[in-house]
C-alpha cells in the first residue's frame, strides 16, 4: 500500500477510490435492474446507470485535468455494499419484499457515494481546483436526487406494497 505523505496525496486516494466505486456499480446496476419486479425502480436503476456512466466521464476528464491514473485501486467499502446487495438477490424472496430490499441496499450504496463525492470536493476546492470541485458537486448532487427518488419510492410505493403483500400472505 502506497504511503500517504501529503494532502494531494489523500486527494488522489479519495478520487481513485470513487472511481473503483463508480466502475463497480457500472456492473451492479444492471443486476439490481433485472432483479427489480417494480417497473419505476427499474426504471429508477436504469437512470442511475446512465448517471455513473457520466460520474465515470468526469472522473476520467478530472484525471485528465490533473494528469492523474485513478485506476488500479479497489474500493473495498463498495466492494462489501455491492456483495450484500447480490446477497439479498440470490435470496428466496417475494418480488416485493426484494424490491425493497433492494431499495435499502441501492441507498446505502448512495449514502456511501453521497460522503464520497462531499469530501473529495471538500479537497478538490482546499486545494485551488475549482474546476474539479464544480464536476464532483455535480457528481454529487446527481446522488443526492438519485437518493431522494429511492426515497420516495420506498415510502410511496415500494415499502407499502411489501408490506401489504405480507399481511395478505
Amino acid at each position: 500500500m502506497k504511503k500517504l505523505n501529503t494532502f494531494d496525496d489523500l486527494f488522489l486516494h479519495e478520487l481513485k477510490d470513487i472511481y473503483s466505486a463508480e466502475k463497480q456499480l457500472l456492473k451492479a446496476l444492471p443486476k439490481m435492474a433485472k432483479a427489480a419486479d417494480n417497473e419505476k425502480l427499474r426504471e429508477a436503476f436504469a437512470h442511475h446507470l446512465e448517471e455513473t456512466q457520466g460520474q465515470v466521464e468526469r472522473l476520467d476528464q478530472i484525471a485528465s485535468e490533473l494528469e492523474l491514473r485513478l485506476s488500479g485501486h479497489t474500493c473495498v467499502g463498495m466492494q462489501g455494499l455491492l456483495e450484500e446487495g447480490a446477497e439479498l438477490m440470490k435470496m428466496d424472496v417475494e418480488p416485493d419484499l426484494l424490491d425493497a430490499a433492494l431499495i435499502s441496499a441501492a441507498q446505502r450504496v448512495e449514502h456511501y457515494e453521497i460522503a464520497a463525492y462531499g469530501v473529495a470536493r471538500t479537497f478538490a476546492t482546499l486545494l485551488g481546483h475549482e474546476n474539479v470541485a464544480s464536476l464532483l458537486d455535480e457528481s454529487l448532487q446527481e446522488e443526492g436526487a438519485t437518493d431522494k427518488l429511492l426515497t420516495e419510492l420506498a415510502e410511496s410505493i415500494i415499502n407499502v406494497e411489501a408490506l401489504t403483500e405480507e399481511a395478505e400472505g
